[in-house]
């Protein structure tokens, strides 16, 4: 394992809490010099870059060395590179070795854009009962080109206008997964709240925001903070049938896991997305009497919750 623990000349500037931009980077040779770039050229006074090199099998840690070694100078760096332990282990040692007031998430094969920390701060400084925010981000291609303006109207299809309650975050939340690439702000405390991320799941963003939703302090604003990439290797988006499988029995372990922090019909819907879930596994292993079968049920659990009622108790979602 090799480190670097590089501090920025001079004093933090007064007023400004520090934010630290965590990059979990792995096997993203083409995209990590975009994405500390896009740290360098953010807009905001004080910020620090924390960085772990997951193991990664191709010339990211290079890149990253150096560009760490041109940039040493003008930015407080923290860096480690190490064997693979996965996205989840990797976030839990990125937000030990940050010391920011603010964490701002993001992917070695994303990157930010210039105004939007600002923004995301804003939003915090002036919500001081919220522990994160998110923001909206535009998609490229892995040349670059934008696809989509928005990625929640392109890419998830979401309402944006649902975001502007607490009861519509956290609806959109259970119900329609639609924050994706570097838009997250949190404070460091509010990690204690959700008790950082999952180490047992493959994916774990959902996991970790529902909990955050469950407490109702996530805020959002309309404004693109990032770039989301999409390209072949996205871990969400693979067309591999077993990982796919993988993936959703990961968030069918996220719903069992966050039941309990719900009640009323946050409970029934996050029900409603087990079924919907387990219906997509028995799907894709052919077993299509057992699909439908949580299709029907997926369709019961979303009836009850739309009128607030609880329904009798059914059987096992597996």
């Amino acid at each position: 394992m090799t480190s670097a623990n590089l501090e920025q000349a001079g004093s933090n500037p007064p007023g400004f809490p520090l934010v630290s931009f965590l990059i979990p980077a792995y096997n993203h040779e083409r995209f990590i010099e975009k994405c500390l770039d896009s740290v360098l050229h953010d807009k905001y006074a004080n910020k620090q870059l924390v960085i772990v090199n997951d193991g990664s099998r191709d010339r990211t840690a290079q890149i990253i060395s150096g560009w760490i070694a041109k940039h040493k100078s003008s930015l407080d760096i923290r860096y480690v590179d190490r064997e693979n332990k996965g996205i989840a282990a990797t976030l839990n040692e990125l937000t030990v070795m940050a010391s920011g007031d603010y964490l701002r998430l993001g992917a070695s094969d994303d990157y930010f854009l210039a105004e939007g920390t600002n923004a995301l701060v804003d939003y915090l400084e002036a919500n001081p009962a919220k522990l994160a925010v998110v923001g909206d981000s535009i998609v490229v291609d892995d040349l670059d080109r934008t696809v989509h303006d928005s990625a929640m109207v392109g890419l998830f299809h979401v309402d944006k206008a649902r975001y502007l309650t607490d009861e519509g975050i956290r609806r959109e939340i259970i119900c329609r997964w639609a924050i994706g690439g570097p838009v997250p702000l949190l404070r460091k405390k509010g990690l204690d709240a959700a008790q950082g991320w999952n180490e047992n799941l493959l994916i774990d963003d959902w996991d970790f925001f529902l909990r955050l939703s469950a407490l109702d302090v996530i805020g959002f604003v309309d404004v693109k903070v990032g770039a989301y990439r999409v390209h072949g290797s996205n871990t969400s988006k693979t067309k591999d049938t077993a990982r796919r499988i993988a993936n959703l029995r990961n968030m069918a372990e996220a719903v069992s896991r966050n039941l309990a922090l719900f009640d009323g019909r946050y409970r029934i819907m996050l029900k409603a997305q087990g079924r919907l879930i387990a219906a997509k596994i028995a799907y894709l292993e052919n077993r299509y009497a057992k699909s439908a079968w949580n299709v029907l049920m997926f369709g019961g659990l979303r009836a009850a919750a739309s009128v607030g009622l609880t329904p009798a108790r059914s059987g096992s979602m597996r």
